[in-house]
């Protein structure tokens, strides 16, 4: 069995997220960042123009490590340690932006989307527990889950601190409640691979220089567009090429690009 939660762990990761609450009330004020919580974690870098993953799903670094949160829950599953976390949060903002409450049946995941149920089995003792993913976390070595007081109770880790647990997406919760004495039902977690996409390769302020290099496109690449962006400050005339369905298509054609000399082209949405 994993050690336990200890002081000096509450307080390391107290400091984790003040810090990091911080930075995201700043970028708030930038205008960066639309939702985020203050146990958040702010994405690495600012999200390009068309990006249709929202702040959560966003690669985000924390301790020095980045953290790429999964496309999809489908089929997740995997074995580590849990831990809890509760007093030290109560009623502080999650990732997700919600106000956090150690009694409700929650957990932090590092990678997995938000909203997404999962059921946990704590391996001591075969105790299983669903929580709903709301938040980012545990930012600590050999730990893939911190759940709430309440799920730790349930499951027996509320007095070791940790336990070796077994987490298993189950997707996300349908609206309305289960009938009695039958299994609740989930849909499948969203994917955010699911397009259209398209290849942005350009941004121009003038309108002709867009329109000549979309021209010049226009006989190898076939689909090229023109979109006109509009940043309150300044407008922007976006050249883009293609458009497809799946993302891994679109980093396809974003990389033949890249390699025709367009090294600043990347995948967006359409």
């Amino acid at each position: 069995m994993g050690r336990s939660v200890t002081m000096e762990d509450q307080v390391r990761l107290s400091a984790v997220r003040l810090t990091f609450c911080r930075a995201i009330a700043l970028l708030a004020l930038m205008g960066l960042l639309v939702t985020a919580g203050c146990a958040g974690k702010v994405p690495s870098q600012p999200p390009r123009p068309g990006d249709k993953r929202p702040a959560t799903q966003r690669p985000y670094t924390v301790l020095g490590k980045t953290y790429h949160p999964v496309d999809s829950a489908h089929g997740f599953r995997e074995s580590g340690y849990a831990s809890w976390y509760g007093p030290n949060f109560h009623g502080k903002r999650t990732s997700n932006g919600e106000v956090y409450d150690m009694d409700q049946m929650t957990a932090a995941h590092k990678t997995l989307p938000m909203n997404t149920f999962v059921e946990v089995t704590n391996l001591d003792n075969q105790s299983k527990a669903v929580v709903r993913i709301n938040d980012r976390g545990p930012f600590v070595d050999g730990r893939i889950i911190d759940l709430s007081r309440a799920a730790a109770r349930q499951l027996g880790v509320y007095g070791p601190g940790t336990a070796k647990v077994e987490v298993v997406a189950l997707g996300f919760k349908k609206e309305g409640r289960p009938i009695s004495d039958q299994p609740s039902d989930y849909t499948p977690a969203a994917s955010y691979r699911t397009g259209p996409f398209t290849v942005q390769v350009g941004a121009f302020v003038s309108e002709s220089n867009a329109w000549r290099l979309a021209a010049s496109l226009r006989p190898t690449w076939g689909q090229v567009a023109v979109v006109r962006y509009d940043r309150g400050d300044q407008v922007f005339h976006r050249v883009r090429v293609g458009k497809v369905n799946d993302l891994d298509e679109a980093k396809a054609l974003q990389e033949k690009l890249r390699q025709a000399g367009f090294s600043q082209a990347f995948a967006v949405g359409w």
